[in-house]
């Protein structure tokens, strides 16, 4: 690791870039990276679905847990970004090498808890879910290895985290890129065999992700030791202080709750469907795929936001935290209506990717079409989330979600499943984005009013502003 350097570097571009160039400028790469992301996830998919149906859905049932890894690294990432990004701004540079240091503890000890669930828990998990043997067999194997090797997917994650930090976003794309590029390339080896690797199946696009994920994890470390000098890594930054902890769980744990609340929504929602039929169930996954390509750039758009708030909250600019609010709202809603069109216009050509029976891409169809009216609305959900995160008020992100999707979705849904209509069971999905829209917009006033309004006062008044 680099040995720790005290000295401190000049402002980096997020407290002087105009606003707008460098939301493009952090926000491109990621979004491009994100793409690739949901690219592979439904490449995944779509080779997995030639093996069965019931692959897919092994796959689909899988998910919760696959979310959860991905809720816990983001959620200790989220944290140590947001309180890095401060100390950047505010030039406190020891606490902010503390921050990266502890945030890599935290990562560990996440994976470990993974791994273990991978021994322990994965049979437990599908045994509770099917009693169909494929399902059951391929769920199972796919599952541990995504869990006995998921250090590199947290590691990926960490050091990405640090890269985004300081603004250096286009490494992260890299790293990215190559992670999914070499999934989308190993999949079919893996799945069908080819060059002397036997067959694999449901194991094999899992076998394909791990090794995407650990060769991006060895990239980003390798970019954070070269080009990263804002921020050192050393044995006494990686000591555990309470006082870096703190933040960092503060914005982490509302993070993965938020995250663990939507792998429940999922764990429940396939129980609510699999009793109309198993084919709800595969329809299901394959829409969370398909819908990330809407959803994975916008979370983009506002993990780069994320450190340009932070930054300039700490350096006391209330304006620039102002403009990059309203052009992150700007696009992100304008990304989600384009997604809502082609989920309106096009839904089986989106569905024929997973060589659909006739039940499937009719059942498929009629969901994206009413799953995606709430996409506009998620948009706003989404970046003023994002912002309750970069300002240090998680636990506001985590009633959003928690109202959404276990408070309003799950309950709605299991009432409409009572009528045996399938199709009402979709139109849950619309109504939790009304009420979380209601609630989020709620708590942004309350941010704005406690923690912008009186910077912003203290800017125009010349006098400190207290963050």
């Amino acid at each position: 690791m680099n040995q720790e350097n005290t000295s401190a570097p000049a402002e980096n571009k997020m407290g002087t870039m105009s606003v707008g160039r460098l939301l493009a400028n952090m926000a491109l790469p990621m979004v491009a990276s994100m793409l690739v992301q949901a690219l592979y996830n439904v490449v995944d998919s779509i080779y997995v679905s030639q093996v069965s149906e019931n692959a897919l859905t092994a796959v689909s049932m899988a998910y919760p847990i696959q979310n959860l890894m991905i809720g816990f690294s983001t959620g200790v990432g989220v944290g140590m970004n947001s309180l890095l990004s401060k100390c950047l701004g505010s030039k406190e540079h020891d606490r902010g090498n503390r921050a990266a240091g502890n945030g890599l503890v935290l990562s560990a000890v996440c994976c470990v808890l993974f791994m273990l669930f991978g021994v322990f828990g994965a049979g437990l998990f599908f045994r509770v879910q099917t009693d169909i043997p494929e399902i059951y067999n391929g769920g199972v194997q796919y599952l541990q290895i995504c869990t006995l090797f998921s250090f590199g997917l947290f590691g990926e994650i960490l050091f990405e985290r640090l890269l985004q930090a300081t603004g250096r976003t286009m490494y992260t794309m890299i790293t990215q890129g190559i992670g999914a590029v070499l999934n989308i390339i190993l999949d079919p080896l893996f799945i069908f065999g080819g060059l002397g690797i036997p067959a694999m199946g449901v194991a094999g696009a899992a076998v394909a992700t791990v090794i995407g994920q650990i060769v991006a994890f060895f990239l980003a470390l390798l970019f954070h030791l070269r080009k990263n000098p804002e921020v050192t890594l050393s044995r006494q930054s990686m000591r555990l202080h309470w006082d870096v902890l703190k933040p960092i769980l503060s914005v982490g744990i509302p993070s993965i709750v938020m995250v663990a609340i939507g792998s429940v929504m999922n764990f429940t929602m396939n129980q609510i469907l699999v009793g109309f039929t198993s084919t709800a169930v595969a329809v299901f996954g394959a829409y969370f795929k398909l819908q990330s390509f809407i959803f994975m750039p916008v979370f983009g758009l506002t993990n780069a936001m994320v450190p340009i708030v932070a930054y300039n909250f700490g350096a006391r600019k209330p304006a620039r935290i102002q403009k990059c609010i309203v052009l992150s709202c700007i696009c992100a809603f304008l990304f989600m209506l384009c997604g809502f069109a082609v989920f309106q216009i096009t839904p089986e050509l989106l569905l024929a990717m997973f060589h659909p029976t006739d039940t499937f891409l009719s059942m498929g169809s009629q969901a994206l079409r009413i799953i995606s009216w709430g996409f506009p609305i998620a948009s706003f959900c989404v970046v003023l989330s994002a912002v309750f995160q970069a300002l240090g008020i998680g636990l506001y992100a985590t009633i959003v979600s928690l109202a959404r999707q276990l408070l309003v979705l799950l309950p709605v849904a299991y009432l409409l499943s009572l009528s045996n209509r399938l199709e009402l069971v979709w139109w849950s999905f619309p109504v939790a984005e009304l009420v979380c829209i209601i609630v989020t917009l709620f708590f942004f006033y309350r941010v704005y009013r406690q923690k912008l309004r009186p910077i912003s006062e203290a800017s125009v008044s010349g006098t400190p502003g207290r963050p």
